[in-house]
């Protein structure tokens, strides 16, 4: 198959779908793999490295989306990218459709077939082409925290950690997931007073057993939220539906009463956020103030790290990639997990949560395909 790697276009975004390592895992396989040039450089992989993994460099992405068959990206298309989808496109991607009904319609309209990383499933139930960037975001999200709490940025003026004598800042994150159990880590790590707000009895006792008590957990129940937020100087939300659009679990009513210069990190944000003020910001102008409360909502976190999370993200996406590669879209009927991550074919929607989300109708994706 003829695999195409373009640039990353979101704005501060510099991962890259493909390293020149998993370029050459393609080649091993007879598959031929066109990148477009620069498409590392973000990450520090040179179209160099790329030519000896292997890949042919394209001079844009006009050329590597008129040239391959399968596309693997890691932020969803932007609006130039999906007009250039064409009915043999398999697009392989993070895609985060809930919360985007433009780039929903531009994908049915393209007729690709579109794999979306966030909904591919494993055997317990987890997503593990998510996790890595969860991971990333999670201890991301922590650090960003304590940076914004300083009062050049707009916080209230606390470090983080304290000093002796002077408490540290006290962090609730909204759920236990990858993400939060990461956040968690790290607050802890800094010496935060940390308290995790979680609905899983199971996965409260795997936090408190992962941190030997040092972490407080709550049932997460709404007088529970409203307790913690308020008594908190940094609020993670790390709350997730697969392919379903977040929760609201902050409502600006209740920003008045937080802490003034107090900090929102928002890490559910390419789901639509979990706070109701939240709109997606940016690494260059990340943060943004409501009722004194400062809020956080940069949608690509991890691409603040582009060659960690790049190396992490392929180490999951790679097999799953592979089998693609090798089989086509018949890789889906092999692997029922890789089957879940299908959002799009055919002009239509292939996943529950998605169709659920976004009030269109929902097509079974075998029926669509045979």
């Amino acid at each position: 198959m003829r695999v195409g790697v373009p640039k990353e276009i979101k704005p501060g975004e510099h991962r890259v779908g493909l390293p020149p390592t998993a370029v050459r895992e393609y080649v091993a396989r007879g598959h031929q793999v066109l990148v477009e040039t620069t498409a590392g450089a973000g990450a520090g992989y040179p179209d160099e490295a790329y030519v000896k993994a292997g890949a042919t460099i394209a001079p844009d992405a006009a050329a590597v989306f008129a040239g391959a068959d399968m596309i693997v990206k890691v932020k969803e298309p932007q609006k130039v990218e999906w007009e250039r989808l064409e009915p043999r496109h398999i697009l392989f991607t993070y895609l985060h459709l809930a919360p985007d009904p433009a780039q929903t319609e531009g994908l049915i309209n393209s007729g690709c077939a579109a794999i979306a990383y966030e909904t591919v499933t494993d055997a317990k139930g987890g997503l593990p082409l998510l996790a890595p960037m969860s991971e990333v975001a999670g201890r991301i999200a922590v650090f960003s925290a304590a940076e914004t709490l300083l009062k050049h940025n707009g916080g209230m003026g606390l470090l983080l950690c304290g000093v002796p004598g002077v408490p540290p800042a006290r962090v609730a994150v909204l759920g236990g997931g990858v993400v939060g159990m990461n956040a968690a880590r790290m607050a802890m790590g800094l010496n935060a007073e940390v308290v995790v707000l979680e609905r899983s009895i199971p996965r409260m006792r795997e936090l408190d057993d992962i941190f030997m008590g040092r972490v407080l957990t709550r049932y997460s129940t709404l007088d529970a939220i409203e307790e913690e937020i308020l008594k908190a100087d940094v609020v993670i939300g790390a709350v997730l539906t697969a392919g379903a659009a977040a929760p609201k679990l902050i409502k600006r009513t209740d920003l008045p009463r937080m802490k003034p210069g107090s900090v929102l990190v928002d890490v559910s944000i390419d789901q639509g956020g979990c706070f109701e003020t939240s709109h997606p910001t940016t690494h260059a102008e990340p943060t943004y103030t409501v009722d004194g409360v400062v809020h956080y909502c940069v949608a690509n976190m991890p691409g603040a790290a582009p060659r960690t999370s790049s190396e992490a993200l392929v180490h999951a996406t790679l097999p799953f990639g592979l089998a693609l590669a090798d089989h086509g879209l018949d890789a889906l009927k092999r692997d029922r997990h890789l089957a879940k991550g299908l959002n799009v074919l055919k002009g239509q929607l292939t996943h529950p949560a998605v169709a659920e989300a976004l009030g269109k109708p929902f097509v079974d994706p075998y029926g669509a395909w045979a």
